[in-house]
């Protein structure tokens, strides 16, 4: 199944889309989709109404699409994770998942504007399989656990500016946790659906050049490994979102690619799991 929020920034409504994407209204069972909906057999029971027929039609078109998840507890990254990006940075390919936080408000709808921050001059984008949690996740025993407690993935830029994270002393976090760094979306799309998750394509533009291609059986480090990974270093809850890595292509990297400015459109997307279409403004 594929779970969207629809309105408004604050007051978007839940919905899910059929086989044939025909959207319908989840609020007789929900008030949104959060890490409380995941907890609680959200997933099952709105499966169990779409299939008896339970849930009205309602329209998409014309709304805005919100991210597929209210409210994420916290969001996850992980470094490095591609060995094309490794290179591309002139950084050896790690050893151990890298990892680092980026807030959690930072996350905004897949085509609202990204705003470029003040005094920054080097705004990159980072297209990314983001992993939703929905089971809560401690010392799992080993990666073939973790499939219990993911509730689906999503399309993630893990937008960053670099200046900020490299030049300005610290930890990353301060060039990855500006405000609307982490448009998500469209669609929350359970693993059935989704397939293999080291099995999907990724593809982003900027004005409509392709800036990266990538593969995500390409990581260095997979999906199962990474959520039971950070297992072993802090308690993953329902509503936690996991970034995990990007491809090489990035402006960062070893190329010729200008940063993003104001104006700037981004198109990133990833096979069956939908497309962002974003636009720069000026914070």
């Amino acid at each position: 199944m594929r779970f969207l929020r629809m309105g408004p920034a604050g007051s978007e409504r839940p919905a899910v889309l059929d086989t044939d994407g025909v959207a319908y209204d989840l609020t007789p069972l929900t008030t949104d989709i959060d890490g409380a909906f995941l907890a609680g057999g959200g997933v099952e029971r709105a499966r169990a109404a779409l299939a008896a027929g339970a849930l009205p039609q309602t329209d998409p078109a014309g709304q805005r699409t919100g991210a597929p998840l209210a409210r994420p507890g916290k969001v996850v990254c992980v470094g490095l994770n591609y060995a094309d990006h490794a290179e591309e940075t002139a950084t050896p390919a790690p050893t151990e998942p890298v990892i680092f936080m980026k807030a959690a408000n930072t996350v905004v709808g897949p085509d609202d504007t990204v705003l470029i921050p003040r005094t920054s001059t080097k705004t990159d984008y980072e297209i990314e399989l983001a992993v939703v949690i929905g089971g809560t996740a401690r010392y799992l025993d080993s990666p073939d656990a973790a499939a219990a407690v993911i509730a689906g993935y999503t399309v993630s830029d893990d937008v960053s500016e670099r200046s900020f994270q490299h030049e300005r002393g610290g930890q990353w976090d301060k060039g990855k946790s500006c405000e609307t760094f982490n448009p998500l979306g469209p669609w929350l799309v359970t693993p059935d659906e989704a397939g293999d998750p080291q099995d999907l394509a990724l593809r982003l533009r900027v004005n409509g050049e392709p800036r990266q291609e990538g593969h995500t059986k390409n990581m260095i480090f997979g999906v199962r490994h990474i959520v039971w990974y950070l297992s072993q270093f802090m308690v993953l809850e329902p509503g936690d979102v996991i970034n995990t890595g990007t491809p090489a292509g990035v402006a960062f990297g070893a190329n010729d690619f200008p940063y993003l400015r104001a104006g700037d459109v981004v198109e990133a997307e990833i096979d069956r799991l939908g497309r962002q279409r974003h636009v720069l403004g000026q914070a």
